[in-house]
C-alpha cells in the first residue's frame, strides 16, 4: 500500500529516533520529504513544532491530515497502515514479542547505549563506568537473543529490529565496542542488507 498524500518527516540526521523512522519509510518504499529540525537553535521548542508535538522532541511524521510523534508509535502506524504483516505480527504472542523490544528501545537502550552516544557526540564528555557497564549488559542480552534467531522476533525482520538498530549500530560512537558480540554484529549486517536500507550518518563525518 502506498500513501496518497505526501509524507513529511520532521527530524534530525544524527538522531537515532529520527533515523529509525527514516529507515522504516525507506524499507517500505514510501516517498517522503525530510524536514531537518534545527535542534541547535531550538526549533524543536518553537510554537510551530510544539503544536505538532507538545513534548518538543523529534521525530514527527505528517501523513496528510494525520500528525504523529514518538518514533516507536510512528513505526507501529507505518507497519499497520503500509507494511506487510511481518513488520508487526497480528497474533497476540507475536505482537507482544515486538512490544517487548519496543519497550527495550524506549527504556534500557535509550538509557544505555543511546545515552553514552549522546554524552560523547553532543555532550563531549566520557560515559561513566556505570553507564558503560549497563550498556554492555544490555548488548550482551541482545546478542544472546540473536543467537537463537536471525532477528529479534524470529526469522523475519519486524519493527522491533528497526526500533533497536540505529543506536546499537552507532554504539561505538559512545565508546562501546561491539567486538564481543558476534551474533549482534551479524544481525546488523542482515538489516543493512535489506532492500531499501539507509544508514544514519556517522557523527564524526558531520
Amino acid at each position: 500500500m502506498t500513501s496518497s498524500t505526501p509524507l513529511r518527516l520532521h527530524g534530525f540526521p544524527l538522531s537515532g529516533h529520527s533515523h529509525r523512522v527514516s529507515l522504516m519509510l525507506s524499507l517500505l518504499q514510501l516517498p517522503h520529504e525530510f524536514i531537518q529540525v534545527d535542534l541547535q537553535h531550538g526549533a524543536h521548542k518553537s510554537p510551530e513544532f510544539i503544536a505538532m508535538n507538545p513534548f518538543g522532541l523529534v521525530p514527527v511524521l505528517q501523513d496528510g491530515e494525520i500528525t504523529l510523534a514518538e518514533s516507536n508509535a510512528i513505526l507501529v502506524y507505518l507497519a499497520l497502515r503500509y507494511g506487510e504483516p511481518h513488520w508487526l505480527p497480528r497474533d497476540p504472542l507475536g505482537a507482544a514479542r515486538v512490544e517487548h523490544w519496543l519497550s527495550v528501545a524506549a527504556g534500557p537502550l535509550a538509557a544505555g547505549p543511546a545515552r553514552a552516544r549522546i554524552d560523547v557526540v553532543f555532550g563531549k564528555t566520557r560515559p561513566t563506568p556505570e553507564l558503560l557497564a549497563r550498556s554492555h549488559a544490555l548488548l550482551a542480552i541482545i546478542d544472546a537473543s540473536l543467537a537463537r534467531s536471525a532477528y529479534l522476533v524470529g526469522e523475519i525482520p519486524s519493527i522491533a529490529d528497526i526500533a533497536c538498530y540505529s543506536y546499537v549500530a552507532h554504539a561505538p560512537e559512545g565508546e562501546l565496542s561491539l567486538d564481543a558480540y558476534a551474533h549482534l554484529r551479524a544481525w546488523l549486517a542482515r538489516i543493512e542488507a535489506l532492500p531499501g536500507f539507509v544508514a544514519m550518518p556517522a557523527a564524526a563525518a558531520t
